[in-house]
């Protein structure tokens, strides 16, 4: 592609062009290219001036690539305004909507995207996909059929076209679909295990165990099918290979929260009491707002005759379901073996409030009532209970029998006689993953043990979940100190996604900065708004313009560290993006010498700058170059021992090189100086 020019609205009503002469990918950083910059900067055209609607869709792209979803969408709305009859623009932006859980707005947007080109199976997928998270699977079906006619060699468009049919309850459809689809890829286990759970629907645990087990044959490392096979043996109270299977599916996805409620149930039911326990810790690790996990713990601690801490687990139930009696009830129970009995007399009445004849109720508030000298209301509780005895109505039922501690009840029961069972689900289902391009919104997804991102300039502060540290460099404090233009600069590794009002604001500021540029009288005299305009391209990731601008204030001034690195960060965003969407090897390993050698000339310019270590650290861990990465890393703690990033990540490059030891204890340093999402990553590598 050609030339770029990037809009700025003047007061007079014209637009200044920066007219970058590069093509999309590898910017050349000539002196020459500088000066055309800055001169293409000084000129100025009619409002109705020629947008080039490649650069705003290629920024969109890398938006979306970098889970910048508002974003994203403002720089495809841009696209839509100018060239409406484009299509990836819309289908594009029904991604961004996708991922923002706007299933019907993505539904719309690959809808319009369809009707202006109609053989694209992406935007089919991308569509049938949000009318799934609404339930429309007919319509997904429709979707997934035009799909698999464009391309009929695409095993996910009829994988998923099988899972709708499961969902509509077509069963016989959705076997012979899954016949042909083990005809076709023999060797794909998601088949046999979906036919599997087509089995389980029609309540065949006999078949469904069968076609599981040729699954787990094929692919012995899925989770989901391990938490399938298990619940055919919870159903069966075959609970010791419940666990097993369990315990292998949570070997391989540790992060799934019903895995540890399940194998808690299996292990209470063989006497594994401490093995339940702990799994319900686990879970309630991972997900503190649980029902079932507070409530069978609390029951649990209620058994082993933990009393105050059970009372804890009901009170967040119950907080969580203020009418949910079977939890009140068991609270009353808690609180009248710990001595508070007025709290039992009001818990265990509002129980018989809702159900008058709830025998075992009534017979323990009476007992509440003599302790503390009621005799009255006692005696009044005795005979209802005397008369329903003579009656022949129930009666009043043990409290710890051997069989009621190993019942269990659905979630939805509300018998007030099953208050001492344990809770399951009223449908155990593991969810089939839908094998898609669009997989979910980021935060529904498995935590990886990914590094944590390098350190750049932003306008955002640190803000990383380490409260006692600010991220601090004396040259950019310099910076700052010696303007006071109001676009005071910070030094960040994880900037917050950007809201609609953040993203309007930014252009402004660029828009702003750009009269300035323009207006400068002398090329040198616009140094300190170029920085301040790449660092605002930065944060809006249009990383092309922030390189050009920060390669024209190298022109001016090679002596300052700021530029070399923040290039460095931008160049390296880049390429991530280049890798993912399939760029030439060559050309990414060129960039990334590019990236090393201004992440070298800045540390060579500031060589007390721990934040550049790190990065190049991150850069060696993205190589693979592990022993580099480490190196760069202790260099950086060297400088900043309070720098938990530099920590955290040197963990996860010890256990890429092959010594787990050194990095847990890595990461748990960068855990106790407030990183905390280092203690998952432990125990991810901890299960291994």
């Amino acid at each position: 592609m050609g030339e770029r020019i990037h809009r700025v609205t003047l007061a007079g009503g014209k637009v200044a062009c920066s007219c970058l002469l590069t093509a999309r990918r590898g910017l050349r950083h000539s002196v020459l290219a500088g000066w055309l910059l800055v001169s293409c900067m000084l000129c100025t055209l009619p409002a109705s001036a020629q947008y080039n609607t490649d650069r705003l869709l290629t920024s969109g792209e890398i938006a979306l690539h970098y889970e910048d979803y508002v974003l994203s969408i403002q720089y495809f709305n841009q696209v839509i305004s100018l060239k409406p009859y484009l299509y990836q623009p819309w289908q594009y932006r029904g991604a961004a909507k996708f991922y923002l859980e706007d299933y019907l707005g993505a539904e719309n947007d690959a809808t319009q995207a369809i009707k202006l080109n109609p053989y694209i199976d992406a935007i089919y997928d991308l569509r049938a996909i949000s009318r799934i998270r609404q339930e429309k699977y007919d319509k997904a079906i429709e979707d997934y059929t035009r799909a698999i006619k464009l391309s009929p060699d695409q095993r996910n468009f009829w994988f998923n076209r099988a899972i709708c049919r499961m969902n509509t309850k077509d069963y016989k459809q959705a076997h012979l679909e899954l016949d042909t689809i083990i005809r076709k890829w023999s060797g794909f286990a998601n088949a046999y295990s979906l036919k599997a759970e087509v089995f389980l629907h029609e309540k065949d645990t006999t078949a469904a165990a069968k076609w599981l087990d040729k699954s787990l044959e094929l692919d012995p490392y899925d989770g989901n099918t391990w938490t399938t096979r298990a619940y055919i043996s919870l159903a069966r109270r075959e609970w010791k290979d419940a666990d097993t299977y369990l315990s292998k599916a949570i070997h391989l996805r540790p992060k799934v929260v019903s895995n540890y409620v399940n194998r808690a149930l299996a292990r209470y039911n063989y006497n594994n009491l401490r093995g339940a326990m702990a799994d319900y810790d686990t879970a309630l690790d991972f997900d503190p707002n649980n029902f079932m996990a507070h409530y069978n713990r609390g029951q649990l601690r209620m058994q082993l005759g933990d009393d105050n801490r059970a009372i804890s687990d009901f009170d967040y139930v119950i907080k969580m379901e203020p009418e949910n009696y079977l939890a009140i009830f068991n609270r009353a129970l808690l609180h009248d073996r710990t001595g508070d009995l007025k709290s039992a007399i009001r818990d265990y009445t509002t129980v018989i409030d809702q159900f008058p004849n709830f025998w075992t109720g009534l017979s323990y508030r009476a007992k509440a009532y003599r302790k503390l000298g009621m005799t009255a209301k006692a005696e009044l509780d005795e005979f209802k209970i005397l008369k329903a005895q003579m009656d022949k109505h129930l009666g009043i039922q043990p409290r710890w029998s051997k069989n009621k501690r190993k019942a269990i009840r659905k979630r939805s029961e509300i018998d007030p006689e099953k208050y001492a069972e344990l809770v399951v689900a009223d449908e155990s289902e593991v969810g089939t993953e839908y094998k898609s391009e669009y997989r979910g919104k980021i935060q529904n997804r498995t935590i990886e043990a990914d590094f944590m991102p390098m350190y750049a300039l932003s306008y955002f502060k640190y803000n990383n979940g380490v409260n006692a540290y600010q991220a601090y460099d004396k040259d950019v404090e310099e910076f700052n100190s010696r303007g006071n233009t109001g676009f005071k600069i910070y030094v960040t590794c994880n900037p917050p996604q950007l809201t609609e009002s953040d993203t309007h604001a930014f252009f402004n500021q660029i828009d702003t900065l750009s009269v300035s540029i323009a207006s400068a009288q002398q090329m040198g005299s616009a140094s300190r708004e170029l920085l301040q305009r790449a660092v605002a391209y930065s944060v809006v990731q249009d990383y092309d313009a922030a390189i050009a601008d920060l390669s024209t204030s190298i022109h001016m001034d090679s002596h300052s560290s700021m530029y070399y690195w923040q290039r460095a960060v931008c160049q390296m965003m880049i390429n991530d993006f280049d890798t993912t969407h399939g760029a030439p090897g060559a050309e990414v390993r060129a960039n990334m010498l590019k990236v090393k050698d201004d992440l070298d000339k800045a540390i060579a310019l500031a060589p007390r700058n721990a934040y550049l270590y790190y990065n190049r650290g991150n850069m060696y861990a993205s190589q693979k170059v592990y022993a580099n990465a480490i190196d760069d890393y202790n260099k950086a703690i060297g400088l900043d021992p309070r720098l938990a990033e530099a920590y955290y990540n040197r963990g996860i490059a010890h256990v890429k090189n092959g010594n787990k030891a050194q990095g847990i204890r890595d990461l748990s340093h960068a855990g106790e100086l407030g990183l905390y999402a280092a203690y998952s990553i432990i125990k991810q590598f901890s299960g291994k």
